[in-house]
């Protein structure tokens, strides 16, 4: 196991959970508001939502890409091909399943208690907390899930990042390059660290989860 093994999973790692954390502090409470309020559209915007959730990759790629691409919107920011580009785009692809998922924990709330918690003027602080503790197992799953979507991604980290060895090169890129060289011996290995991730990430989701359990 040499260097570019270890700087795969470091940097795979990195961009997942940095793009995880940030959709958990925007996602959870747009998806609370979108629960809690009533406004024409809406139906309209779970709908987008929703069919956000299957959008391809290297669609979303594509459209980050010009947004930061030299003498673009955004291209001062020099992102372009650096371990930020891919947690931008993957923030921009993971958070309408953190939005969704959610939404669908807090609206499957008891609209009781919500009601009741209003009526005796609990503020808007404090009625977000008790929602997001009421909903909480299926926050944990919407966290669970978005860390899983990304940290398993390669169309917008191979096209933002470039793929560069040691810095932009992530676990799935490095798969990807080593078996278009028919070189598998890494490839398999980065496999095998991809899938013990995914079993340590369920493995955690259903503890927290039992834990979380009245």
């Amino acid at each position: 196991m040499n260097n570019q093994f270890w700087s795969a999973i470091f940097i795979s790692l990195y961009a997942s959970t940095a793009a995880t954390v940030l959709c958990t502090i925007i996602g959870i409470p747009l998806g609370c508001g979108l629960a809690l309020s009533h406004f024409k559209g809406k139906h309209l915007t779970l709908s987008l939502l929703n069919t956000l959730l299957s959008f391809p990759t290297v669609v979303v790629g594509l459209i980050v890409y010009l947004l930061i691409c030299r003498n673009s919107v955004l291209g001062g920011l020099h992102l372009l091909f650096t371990p930020e580009a891919i947690i931008f785009g993957e923030f921009i692809l993971a958070l309408p399943i953190m939005v969704v998922f959610s939404h669908s924990a807090v609206a499957s709330i008891d609209p009781t208690a919500r009601e009741t918690a209003i009526l005796l003027g609990v503020n808007a602080p404090r009625l977000f907390l008790m929602l997001i503790s009421e909903a909480r197992l299926g926050i944990i799953a919407a966290i669970a899930a978005t860390f899983g979507r990304l940290i398993g991604e390669v169309g917008v980290a191979m096209m933002l990042g470039g793929n560069i060895a040691g810095y932009t090169r992530t676990m799935t890129t490095t798969i990807a390059l080593e078996a278009s060289k028919g070189e598998v011996l890494l490839g398999l290995q980065l496999g095998g660290v991809l899938l013990l991730l995914a079993v340590v990430v369920n493995l955690l989701l259903r503890y927290l989860q039992g834990k979380s359990a009245p």
